[in-house]
């Protein structure tokens, strides 16, 4: 007597061929011994099917509004049955999205199966390692706490230092000039719509090209890729092979399986990451901390000097992109064994290293810059030379609010704001208001730190900082009044 299961699969496989269609696939032959360092790509999309089943389930509940998103993170960990489990087994299985990701990644390089003819299916690989970053990225920033709120000032600050469209790109991102419900809108759509979109039409052609040149054999010492003969030895491979199903297909579903295991264990045991206080941009002696997967890039940001920020922000990116694209290209023949490859494996190994260890670092280091770096250096002298009793009070609340923390006078004091020698040459009276107030870019609105009072003095103090013998915008603003 046949099974429910069997009567409706059979009902389908009438209608929609199913048999015919997936058995070829599962029964193509594959080269013998693949082992179990092959079975990493299959763990990463089973990770990626459990990011979309829980990240629709989140969605029903989630309210992506700046307002409501923390309360509704704080609804589903404290009050909504199981909800702590699905952030929990969301967030783990994205870390093990990025682990079997990196694994995968690491194992193809090593193995040279990026080489001919498997060049196409590399660059897509890269791209769905961009890809889950930048889930990674979005979801964090979805979380709406804390690290969220800095890490949107962080990649808005790399966008920012483009060159010619960076301003345009900061506002893009941002939905406007301030972090705020656009923001959080933007970021919503492109976590749950976007890149996922992306990524599954990226996936799709990466998959055909894994069935459609085949999974590479196990690298031997001294056999080499070469374009010519290449057809011929794979077709000898594949005659001396096994068929994917059941012997490989096995091995790629036990370790998936206990992928899942993992992440559920990890789940229950450490439960969700956040949410990590309300995102109040007037906390700025808070120390944020991205999630681990972006801990060695903000080491760099937090360790580098100054002067190194924008190559990191923008040149190693770039450098990065570059060597991975062009690597099928400029190494796609020659030898594919780990053994006979020693620059690929340092390459590798250095790699690591450097992760961890900056990672570590990352993970204890300060928040960049030292908050309390430059605020015993006082206002240079010339400044508050002759000032009138409330320019100077204004110096005062510059001081003490430790605004040279990030802001330079003189070129002495921090770098990540603008210096603010000459700030009055390029802003009105009302702009140093609505930026004092309100924040933007980079620098967080201290409108609730400042009393009215405070204000009026700090504004009346950096009107007086401006280019000497030039006419300030400030003076043409006082002067329209």
């Amino acid at each position: 007597m046949r099974s429910p299961f069997g009567t409706v699969f059979s009902w389908l496989d009438l209608r929609l061929g199913l048999r015919s269609a997936v058995w070829p696939i599962l029964t193509h032959p594959v080269p013998r011994g693949l082992g179990w360092f092959y079975v990493f790509g299959s763990a990463t999309l089973t990770m990626f099917t459990l990011q979309i089943i829980t990240g629709i389930c989140l969605a029903v509940v989630y309210v992506p509004a700046a307002n409501d998103a923390y309360t509704s993170l704080l609804y589903l960990n404290n009050e909504q049955p199981l909800g702590w489990l699905l952030r929990a087994v969301h967030y783990w299985s994205a870390s093990g999205m990025v682990v079997m990701l990196a694994l995968h990644a690491t194992r193809v390089f090593l193995m040279g199966a990026f080489k001919y003819p498997r060049e196409l299916t590399w660059l897509l690989g890269v791209g769905l390692l961009f890809l889950t970053l930048g889930l990674a990225f979005t979801g964090q920033v979805l979380r709406w706490d804390q690290d969220a709120y800095w890490g949107i000032g962080v990649g808005a600050a790399m966008m920012g230092r483009v060159p010619v469209i960076g301003p345009t790109l900061v506002h893009v991102l941002l939905g406007g000039p301030n972090i705020g419900g656009e923001t959080l809108s933007r970021f919503f759509g492109l976590h749950v719509f976007i890149l996922p979109a992306l990524t599954i039409f990226v996936l799709v052609p990466h998959l055909y090209l894994v069935v459609r040149q085949g999974i590479s054999s196990r690298p031997v010492p001294g056999k080499v890729v070469d374009p010519k003969t290449y057809a011929a030895e794979y077709e000898r491979d594949l005659a001396e092979g096994e068929p994917f199903f059941p012997y490989d297909v096995s091995k790629d579903a036990l370790f998936s399986a206990l992928a899942v295991l993992v992440v559920f264990a990890l789940a229950i045991s450490f439960g969700p990451k956040g949410p990590n206080g309300p995102p109040d941009p007037t906390l700025v002696a808070a120390e944020p901390r991205p999630d681990w997967y972006f801990l060695p890039l903000f080491a760099l940001l937090a360790l580098s000097p100054p002067e190194m920020e924008t190559a990191i922000m923008l040149v190693m990116p770039l450098v990065l992109v570059a060597g991975l694209v062009l690597l099928p290209f400029v190494a796609s023949r020659g030898e594919r064994s780990p053994r006979r490859r020693p620059v690929a494996v340092l390459s590798v190994v250095l790699l690591f290293v450097t992760y961890g260890v900056l990672a570590w670092l990352g993970a204890v280091a300060p928040w960049s810059p030292d908050m309390t770096a430059w605020s015993g250096t006082p206002i240079p002298p010339h400044m508050v030379k002759d000032l009138a009793p409330l320019q100077l009070q204004g110096a005062a609340v510059l001081q003490n609010k430790t605004c040279r923390n990030c802001h330079a006078l003189d070129g002495e004091g921090g770098k990540r704001g603008p210096d603010l020698t000459t700030v009055a040459s390029r802003l009105t009276r009302d702009e140093l208001i609505r930026q004092v107030i309100q924040g933007g870019g980079n620098m967080p609105a201290y409108g609730k730190q400042l009393a009215p009072a405070e204000v009026e003095a700090l504004v009346s103090f950096l009107g007086t900082l401006q280019t000497p013998g030039e006419p300030s915008p400030r003076a043409a603003d006082a002067a329209a009044r």
